[in-house]
């Protein structure tokens, strides 16, 4: 079995799509990528999640992210589905559907749990850097759909911690304080990093204005 963690290099396929074969690394370029499965074509949760993925469009382009979504079902089951997507959501299916029917991509990143189903994928996020590394992941269950809220406030931080020495306190959305990591110390680096100065609740506590606003 496949384990994937943090850090780990995001496994390459090629594998059939709505959009044609896709070979995923050199899909991906030098975007983010959200990979995310779902257990089957017209089901209803599912159906509410690539919706929202869809009128997310622009929230997704603002940050550099590219959506792509994978299930074991064929192409053309595919096809019909985004019919349905598009109709009951009010949106129009902008992003790569994976027809995973031999489930390449479900046994690279192990997105089947048998305990759960031994049939269909349960539903994964793994959040790709440009580097192709995996940066997240959260496993929702076939009964609960995912936060895209949440979703996109982690990659907020992730954009914003890789370029700058902070680190993202509980609850945070983009624009609110942050906190400067422990490790640096240096009084000169610190003044030159964050000019709007910071409050020291613990030394080790140091919340600071978002550096990038």
């Amino acid at each position: 079995m496949t384990t994937l963690r943090l850090g780990d290099t995001a496994p390459d396929f090629t594998q059939e799509s709505t959009a044609g074969p896709i070979h995923f690394h050199e899909w991906a370029g030098g975007s983010w990528v959200v990979l995310f499965s779902h257990p089957a074509d017209f089901t209803p949760v599912c159906t509410t999640e690539l919706g929202k993925t869809a009128a997310l469009a622009s929230e997704f382009a603002n940050r550099g992210v590219k959506p792509i979504a994978v299930s074991v079902d064929p192409v053309d089951s595919h096809q019909k589905w985004v019919h349905d997507i598009n109709d009951t959501q009010g949106t129009t299916v902008n992003f790569p559907i994976l027809a995973d029917a031999d489930r390449k991509v479900a046994d690279l990143y192990d997105m089947i749990h048998p305990n759960a189903s031994t049939t269909v994928t349960v539903r994964s996020v793994f959040i790709i850097d440009p580097q192709k590394r995996i940066r997240t992941t959260f496993t929702y269950p076939a009964s609960t759909g995912r936060n895209f809220d949440e979703i996109l406030r982690v990659i907020d931080s992730l954009q914003l911690t890789d370029s700058h020495k902070v680190a993202t306190p509980a609850n945070w959305k983009d624009g609110d304080d942050v906190i400067i990591v422990p490790s640096l110390q240096d009084p000169a680096e610190i003044a030159q990093r964050f000019p709007k100065g910071f409050n020291a609740v613990r030394p080790y506590l140091r919340i600071t204005p978002q550096p990038n606003k």
